[in-house]
């Protein structure tokens, strides 16, 4: 059975230093031998033959079963040499092209998202034990990319500058009427009434961000002024001055993204100002992972700009600034798989070492799409009057600068109310 994987392991590895151990003990050897060291071990046929089909779906079950096991290496040292490698779809093994291409035309079916089940979707993920996300996340517990001002920043100061870059954007005002899509454990919002002055709404799907971001408004005494719901976007009935979304865009599914935007077009007042801060995938539509699909997202979806803009043009939406963050998620998965890895055991305390080695494959997989496979993130801050904003991007450098300096008069967020 480990023919077929050793003939698609030749027909993509062109560099690197790739061996792989095959059930009957043999090493065979992949690549130009450069780059680092990657020996993996195949355990058993069954596990050959699944990776060498659906290698999509497989590589990451029997790195999880322990049909997959590194000797020399680490997950994400073997995922880079693949991805570097592999190129685009039309280089694969022919079963994998299939694969793919059917997933391509199913994916309308699997992100088929209505009010019922984009809540299910969320908390299979979301509502995962609250500990685990504190051994790996920043302080203030951002689940999505962090905005490094420099190499030197650390993965709080980088999450900092992610919210005020955001809030920056939005020309915020002291009074305004915010409303936060997805609005997760709470820090924006928190950060947009505390800095900003804003009267913020947070909605979320997920019951233990809703808990806890509603005990962290408590806490920090500002309830009157973020109010945090249980509710899906689409049943909200008020209009607002600004509008935010970050890391909520890739669970709506491209079948619903007309309706998204209608109704964020509807939310938002006539002379407010909307961000979408979402990953991007730069090579054009494509099909979620379906490792990730099964195991982490289940109806999520990684949407291109050309997949996005559209919708925004055809509901009279005036987009008014476009910025690519490149880089900037490779950087923050490699700061939470540090965290991770350095407090593995505890995690394997509150589940297993099955699930920490689907959350190291989650993380290292991640990173390797930022590096290596052509995603990224994008923010699109967009109007419905596009007199609104200035006309020159100066203003969001001053806003920061007016931001960063009010930030200095108070206490960094917590993640955890009872600190």
């Amino acid at each position: 059975m480990f023919t077929l994987l050793d003939r698609a392991f030749k027909m993509v590895v062109k560099t690197g230093a790739l061996t792989v151990i095959s059930p009957n003990g043999k090493g065979h050897s992949y690549g130009d031998g450069t780059g680092t060291p990657v020996t993996a071990k195949i355990t058993n046929d069954r596990a050959a033959r699944r990776i060498a089909i659906d290698a999509d779906l497989a590589l990451g079950e029997e790195y999880m079963n322990g049909g997959l096991v590194l000797e020399k290496g680490t997950i994400y040292d073997l995922l880079a040499v693949l991805l570097r490698n592999a190129g685009s779809i039309s280089d694969y093994p022919p079963v994998a092209q299939a694969l793919y291409k059917m997933r391509v035309g199913l994916k309308r079916l699997d992100q088929y998202n209505p009010v019922g089940k984009a809540k299910a979707n969320v908390a299979h993920h979301y509502d995962l034990s609250g500990k685990l996300y504190d051994l790996f996340l920043d302080r203030d517990r951002q689940y999505s990319c962090a905005y490094f001002e420099s190499d030197a920043a650390s993965l709080e100061d980088a999450q900092l500058a992610k919210k005020r870059h955001l809030a920056a954007k939005l020309d915020i005002k002291p009074g305004m009427k915010v409303l936060d899509i997805g609005s997760g454990w709470g820090g924006l919002g928190l950060y947009l009434a505390e800095i900003c002055g804003a009267d913020v709404t947070g909605v979320t799907l997920s019951e233990e961000q809703h808990k806890l971001s509603s005990e962290r408004a408590q806490q920090r005494g500002v309830a009157d002024h973020v109010k945090f719901k249980l509710l899906d976007y689409r049943n909200l009935d008020q209009k607002f001055d600004r509008i935010v979304s970050v890391g909520m865009f890739e669970h709506v599914g491209v079948g619903h993204y007309r309706e998204f935007f209608q109704k964020v077009r509807w939310l938002l007042k006539d002379d407010g100002v909307a961000t979408l801060h979402s990953i991007n995938r730069s090579d054009g539509p494509g099909a979620t992972s379906a490792w990730i699909k099964k195991y982490i997202f289940p109806g999520g979806y990684i949407p291109a700009l050309s997949e996005v803009l559209p919708h925004i043009e055809k509901n009279g939406l005036y987009v008014t600034d476009i910025e690519i963050l490149r880089l900037h998620y490779a950087k923050t998965l490699r700061e939470w798989a540090k965290r991770f890895h350095d407090n593995r055991a505890r995690a394997k305390e509150i589940y297993d070492e099955r699930f920490c080695r689907m959350w190291e494959f989650y993380l290292a997989a991640s990173e390797c799409a930022f590096r290596y496979a052509g995603m990224n993130n994008f923010q699109i801050q967009f109007v419905k009057d596009q007199n609104v904003l200035p006309l020159t991007r100066g203003y969001i450098e001053e806003a920061e600068a007016k931001l960063r300096a009010l930030e200095e008069k108070r206490p960094r967020l917590k993640s955890i109310p009872a600190e």
